[in-house]
């Protein structure tokens, strides 16, 4: 069993590349994590999560506590084993769906007293239990217990919010216990606030921990104030550490983050996208419901390599969507996580080209051209 440690290899300006090591192998950064929630990316095998080229997925520990229990998965032998996917996992400690889809909270220092949002149980989280049941999982990236800020939020509950999770943030440092090829990540808080950004960033990179997360973006205040954020606390944070910017985005979002050093994202935008007929392409998003793919035999981008442009047509995609057939949401998921991982290839091999700036201004041309004209 390996260890888990992170090697910068080359920098173009501000933006990174990288490799992690952990038990369960190796990431190449830039990389995008396909989100497995509860233990499976919807509407997609583990073959063919892999064959999109992604290196880790995310898990969520309120979802697994809850069903079918980490306990459980744990007697089955982990997660790795109970999903069949043999490489990294990153757990998501849990803290933002507590928040989100849990009934009757209660937040105190201790922790998150809730009632489940399928079958109204009474559980309490703790920094202590997240960890805990993490480890019990197996994950090889462990996120310290945050509490979500609500959006949006005056200063002065956005510091209370963010200095509870730095409380949160020590005793979730204390209480891991550092298995082997396993690594623990902070969650750098502070809302759209520069100051408490930054008091932030340098209270976790003072307690130390193996890479450093950015929460709290990407729910509603707009893309200029997230970059601006970036640009605030990333330079705080060590360079020998992996930063991860967390459900996180678009793929310009993804392309104006690595720009600033962010090296990790992951988000539900590919797969529920796919799941609702929309597909990325590298020229612009996609509606397949459109009437207007009805008769269209082309790919639905013909620089993809995936079995639903390898092998099927807008036309019958639209037709799979506008049938409700699961099949369409299969081919279109697997569609759009073979565009984000192809993406964040190319944004590796143009870090380590010295091509980055002229990468980032092709990819925009080529996105305000739009999609191809109908036949």
């Amino acid at each position: 069993m390996s260890g888990f440690g992170f090697e910068l290899l080359t920098t173009d300006g501000r933006a990174r590349s990288g490799r992690i090591s952990t038990a369960h192998g190796v990431i190449e950064t830039p990389a995008f994590m396909p989100v497995g929630t509860a233990a499976a990316v919807k509407a997609m095998t583990p073959d063919a999560v892999a064959e999109t080229g992604a290196q880790v997925i995310l898990g969520n520990t309120y979802h697994l506590m809850l069903r079918p229990g980490a306990e459980r998965v744990q007697r089955l032998g982990g997660l790795h084993r109970f999903m069949n996917w043999p490489g990294p996992i990153l757990t998501d400690s849990g803290g933002f769906q507590v928040m989100s889809l849990a009934e009757l909270r209660t937040v105190s220092e201790a922790g998150v007293t809730f009632r489940s949002h399928i079958d109204g149980a009474l559980f309490e989280l703790t920094p202590e239990r997240s960890i805990e049941i993490q480890d019990i999982l197996g994950a090889d990236i462990v996120m310290a217990f945050d509490e979500c800020t609500p959006w949006p939020a005056d200063e002065a509950t956005a510091a209370k919010s963010m200095r509870l999770s730095m409380a949160w943030a020590e005793r979730s440092r204390a209480a891991f216990a550092g298995r082997a090829g396993s690594g623990l990540f902070g969650i750098v808080q502070g809302s759209v606030y520069d100051d408490l950004r930054r008091e932030s960033a340098e209270t976790l990179v003072e307690m130390g921990f193996d890479g450093y997360a950015v929460g709290g973006l990407a729910v509603g205040e707009g893309q200029e104030t997230t970059f601006r954020v970036l640009d605030t606390c990333l330079p705080l944070l060590p360079d020998d550490r992996p930063r991860y910017l967390m459900g996180v985005g678009k793929p310009a979002d993804l392309i104006g983050a690595v720009a600033r050093g962010i090296d990790m994202f992951d988000c539900v935008l590919p797969t529920r996208s796919g799941r609702t007929g929309q597909a990325f392409t590298r020229r612009g998003a996609v509606n397949l419901r459109n009437a207007r793919h009805a008769e269209d035999p082309r790919p639905v981008d013909s620089a993809c390599a995936c079995p639903a442009c390898r092998d099927y047509g807008r036309a019958y995609l639209h037709h799979l969507v506008r049938s409700g057939e699961i099949l369409g949401s299969m081919l279109l998921t697997w569609h759009n996580l073979t565009y984000y991982q192809d993406l964040m290839a190319a944004m590796r091999d143009a870090i380590a080209g010295a091509t980055f700036d002229a990468f980032a201004a092709a990819f925009a041309q080529q996105q305000a051209q739009g999609d191809i004209e109908p036949l």
